[in-house]
């Protein structure tokens, strides 16, 4: 596992892989300020306005916690772009991952694995609507977990150990749907759960690294093809290959 860790890592910084960097920065840096500027504007809205309108809802029974969610919100809402900008990454490295899938991947097997069957491009459809998924459940993790960041760093640990489930899932189901039917990646993910999530945890740690985490979907992406590659096993169609140029025994 460490070992495609850093063929990934060594591979992100190569010249082949340069132009698909920069791309990548850019739409992460587009869509940091857009989704900042979005969760900031609701937080600042539930600070004020949804508070009362959760308390009719609930009842005069929730003022007391409702006041206190509120307050940490508005704390929240008060440290603005920057902060939302540090927890929405893997959000956004979620979503920037269906872009680039398959160029990232593409390169990967050209270099690192040449003798093999290459992986077959994914629709942009299914690739985008997995990242968006993926965007969708950390932002909803990520509005859980807030109320507890100031607990001990209880909320850091629980977005922590989420997002290294969510972005090893996403990555490792990227990489198996080249060679797989969406069914079967997922299949195959949950066989190896165990594993992909320490993978899992090897992605969380990148995109925690402030401005080295605009490479996610990169070091994610590439990593997860080695992965991928490893737990499938033997190569099937170099199998096949010898079985088909074998002489028969009379």
């Amino acid at each position: 596992m460490l070992d495609a860790a850093v063929k990934a890592l060594s591979q992100i910084l190569s010249p082949p892989m340069r132009s698909i960097l920069w791309r990548s920065i850019g739409l992460a840096l587009v869509l940091v300020v857009v989704l900042a500027l979005g969760l900031q504007r609701l937080l600042s809205w539930f600070a004020t306005s949804g508070e009362g309108w959760a308390e009719a809802m609930l009842g005069p029974g929730f003022h007391t916690p409702l006041n206190v969610l509120a307050w940490i919100v508005s704390i929240a809402a008060g440290l603005g772009v920057v902060f939302g900008a540090v927890f929405l990454m893997p959000a956004i490295t979620s979503l920037i991952a269906g872009v680039f899938v398959d160029e990232v991947a593409d390169h990967v097997e050209l270099e690192h694995y040449p003798a093999e069957r290459p992986g077959m491009e994914l629709p942009l459809g299914l690739a985008m609507t997995e990242g968006v998924k993926t965007a969708s459940l950390t932002i909803l993790v990520y509005l859980i977990a807030l109320p507890f960041v100031f607990v001990a760093g209880a909320g850091f640990i629980a977005f922590f150990i989420a997002t290294a489930w969510l972005l090893g899932r996403e990555y490792f189901e990227l990489a198996a749907m080249r060679f797989r039917p969406p069914a079967e990646a997922k299949a195959m993910r949950k066989q190896n759960a165990a594993i992909v999530f320490a993978a899992g945890l090897i992605i969380a740690a990148f995109v925690s690294i402030p401005i080295v985490n605009l490479a996610t979907p990169l070091f994610g992406m590439a990593f997860m093809v080695h992965m991928h590659k490893r737990l499938s096993g033997p190569r099937p169609e170099l199998i096949e290959r010898e079985r088909k140029t074998s002489v028969p025994v009379v």
